[in-house]
């Protein structure tokens, strides 16, 4: 199959994705940010928007849920723990398949930023979308669950095909990229570092980034174990730079 995906930025810093399966012209968005911008980019495309995909309850990724399924009659899919902030039509754990068109997304539990939080990975085309469970250089914070949670999701996920494209909801890079090389001066993050800087100063994005990309450079994914993750979120959690 052939997914197009169009990316658009929301609020201060997420970022929000039109999913489109070519082969039916089935669209999604892949959470709701910011409903007037997910409603403007489904304009600007010609789609009309047939599902939402939540990765987890938090308001900058299901806040404009009522609103965008009021203006389109998208179905609602996410993990349970959405219903804390808005209705689902159709709740998703670990190992659910959900269809786009002829497109299939698979859902991998990815608990730890949230307890229920979830990925989608769509196998034909090596495409995920991951939410704040896994960031370019980086890796969400760990609000509900626990250092052990999160390892094993970001170590579910760097067991997907390394060229898959991974789409993370938040432009965190460059802060992400200066703790990096607190903890880690290679030549190959250096070199990633001042592309990313590059980047940013340009007004360019840095996401999507690859699985195999952040194997090589992100600390999170590098480190040596469970133990060795937690002292390095903790670091994250308190660092300046």
């Amino acid at each position: 199959m052939t997914l197009t995906v169009r990316q658009f930025a929301c609020l201060a810093d997420n970022y929000g994705f039109l999913v489109r399966d070519e082969a039916s012209g089935a669209v999604a968005c892949v959470d709701t940010p910011e409903a007037d911008a997910v409603l403007q980019a489904l304009k600007a495309a010609g789609w009309e928007l047939d599902m939402i995909l939540n990765t987890h309850w938090h308001p900058d990724h299901a806040g404009g849920n009522a609103a965008i399924k009021a203006a389109t009659g998208a179905s609602i899919v996410g993990p349970e723990e959405v219903t804390r902030i808005a209705p689902l039509d159709r709740a998703v754990t670990d190992g659910d398949i959900v269809i786009l068109g002829e497109s299939r997304f698979e859902v991998i539990g990815s608990g730890g930023h949230t307890l229920g939080h979830v990925a989608y990975f769509a196998p034909s085309d090596h495409v995920a979308f991951v939410g704040d469970t896994l960031f370019a250089l980086g890796c969400g914070r760990i609000f509900e669950g626990t250092p052990a949670q999160m390892w094993q999701s970001l170590s579910r996920l760097a067991a997907l095909p390394e060229d898959t494209s991974v789409y993370c909801a938040h432009e965190y890079t460059a802060a992400n990229a200066r703790f990096a090389l607190s903890v880690d001066q290679s030549p190959a993050l250096r070199s990633r570092a001042d592309a990313i800087f590059a980047a940013r100063v340009r007004g360019e994005p840095t996401v999507p980034t690859t699985i195999g990309l952040e194997k090589q450079t992100n600390p999170f994914l590098r480190a040596a174990g469970v133990d060795d993750f937690a002292a390095l979120r903790a670091a994250k959690d308190v660092f300046k730079g």
